[in-house]
């Protein structure tokens, strides 16, 4: 890293993930120096204002932290592409933002001298800059080499985030109370507003707001503190 701490960011993937996550650390006196061309560009520039839009290869080359957040599925071929045309660089840092991978996805870029490090801030993304603040009341998990831990630790809190480690062996069981948090949570509240719109109920998405809200902060202070709550 250099010596004042400060890091030229390159973003693999312009969704909803990658431009925030750039502009987090951008916030936190990093230079992001280049991302990638996405399904919403329009959206990406809104968060990341004349940054370039360049290629994968590029990026990596231009960058010494290399953030991907690609969907599951193409992260594992994508860190074995750019390894395969010598792309990672010797004492690079290359994190990625999925639930369900640790390190060993970014073992083909360790192999060729990069340092893998693995961090999910565990937020639902919207893409915009609302994302920011919801950020900086959310906790990332991370996963890295002993080694480089507090690196990994220290890149969660400049994304404005509380780190909490989970081991390499954990990430399933990580990724499947994430998804079953998220996904159960949206399947309900679409079935509710459902039977509600059905019976008449206008807007039954602001008529459950409040409800729904306060439930889950109940929900969430009841497994913090399993003592009963009157």
């Amino acid at each position: 890293m250099p010596r004042d701490g400060r890091l030229g960011v390159g973003i693999i993937g312009a969704g909803r993930v990658g431009p925030v996550i750039g502009a987090a650390l951008g916030g936190a006196g990093h230079a992001v120096v280049g991302i990638t061309s996405g399904s919403d560009d329009e959206r990406a520039s809104a968060v990341l204002p004349d940054v370039p839009v360049l290629d994968a290869l590029d990026v990596v080359r231009r960058a010494e932290l290399v953030i991907i957040a690609v969907p599951s599925e193409q992260l594992p071929s994508l860190v074995a592409g750019i390894a395969e045309v010598g792309g990672w660089q010797v004492g690079q840092l290359v994190l990625h933002t999925d639930p369900a991978f640790g390190i060993e996805v970014l073992s083909p870029a360790a192999a060729r001298g990069a340092i893998p490090l693995a961090v999910h801030p565990a937020i639902t993304f919207t893409g915009t800059s609302i994302d920011l603040r919801q950020l900086q009341a959310g906790f990332a998990a991370v996963t890295a080499p002993a080694a480089v831990l507090p690196i990994a630790q220290a890149l969660a809190v400049e994304m404005g985030c509380e780190p909490v480690v989970i081991a390499e062996a954990d990430r399933p069981a990580y990724a499947d109370a994430i998804a079953t948090a998220t996904e159960f949570s949206r399947s309900i509240i679409g079935q509710s507003t459902a039977r509600l719109r059905e019976i008449g109920v206008e807007n039954p998405g602001g008529y459950l707001s409040a409800l729904v809200q306060s439930t889950v902060e109940r929900a969430l202070r009841e497994a913090s503190d399993p003592s009963p709550l009157i």
